[in-house]
């Protein structure tokens, strides 16, 4: 019997998916179906009932669950109590990033990180923001950088590191050109080119054009958010950009300002209010907020 056996098996009962499962542990189906046939096989007893839309435990898996948890606990207790005695900074850090995080240089924060702990194991994962701070909550994750809008996740501590105006681009000849500000209301006949849902940056648009009393129509959706600019650029319509990407383009776009006061981005390093459970995880947050600098 493997300790990951028990880890999958948690983690399926858990989210009651072997695909949710897998995502949160950042593993293949393929893979965790496999080990938990294995455990079961073992053990000579069917743990998971997998005929129904969801997975549900057997009844000798729920007798099963909490053995599993507390054998997970007890093993990363002990793994924290030998690195209490020794002093030494070893362990696993799971970090987040969203997929629009260029204008931080994550790669040498890891980087520094890892000269400072050479033993601590890193692994770092892309995702959309609603999805990071799941797993942050969770514990999947000991810290990420998002991307947010103006309201604090409940259970989440924050080190903004950037908070900016977004503004609208469009083409120098498209008629919103015109003006040097626009209403969100003024957005509402026209096809938008914006970030997936799940980003901040999409959530504070669709958060501002709920508040005029329609929802925005995204006929382009991008992940990088040049892209969105380039598409602006070429005339596809108006994308919503950080202020600072607006300004990289001069004579390419024209940036208008948007008469809302909420119609701001903001990215931040987030972990869980409680702190990572690690030891390797708190002192990766405390690098992290030393490192990463805070807007003026």
């Amino acid at each position: 019997m493997e300790l990951r056996q028990l880890e999958y098996f948690v983690a399926v009962a858990e989210e009651a998916s072997f695909t949710k499962a897998a995502a949160g542990l950042y593993v293949t189906q393929p893979g965790v179906s496999a080990q938990i046939r294995r455990l079961e096989q073992e053990l000579g007893q069917q743990l998971l009932d997998r005929t129904g839309r969801t997975v549900q435990l057997t009844e000798v898996g729920a007798a099963v669950l909490s053995y599993a948890r507390r054998a997970l606990e007890g093993v990363a207790g002990m793994r924290l109590v030998v690195d209490d005695f020794t002093g030494l900074m070893r362990g696993r850090v799971s970090v987040g990033m969203v997929r629009s995080c260029a204008s931080l240089d994550l790669p040498r924060l890891l980087a520094d990180f890892h000269k400072d702990h050479p033993a601590v194991e890193i692994t770092l994962v892309e995702e959309n923001t609603d999805r990071l701070l799941e797993n942050v909550r969770s514990g999947a994750l000991d810290a990420a950088v998002v991307a947010l809008t103006t309201v604090t996740p409940q259970g989440i501590d924050l080190h903004v590191v950037a908070d900016e105006s977004l503004v609208v681009v469009v083409n120098p000849g498209d008629p919103l050109a015109e003006h040097a500000a626009v209403a969100v209301d003024a957005l509402r006949e026209r096809a938008l080119i914006s970030l997936p849902r799940g980003t901040g940056m999409r959530a504070c648009l669709d958060n501002a054009c709920a508040d005029a009393g329609f929802e925005p129509r995204v006929a382009f959706e991008a992940s990088d958010p040049d892209v969105l600019a380039q598409l602006a650029m070429r005339g596809l319509g108006p994308a919503i950009v950080p202020e600072s990407l607006a300004a990289a383009y001069p004579g390419e776009l024209h940036a208008l300002t948007v008469t809302c006061p909420w119609f701001r981005g903001r990215m931040a390093l987030a972990w869980r209010s409680d702190g990572p459970v690690s030891p390797a995880g708190r002192a990766f947050v405390a690098h992290a907020r030393a490192a990463l600098p805070a807007p003026a």
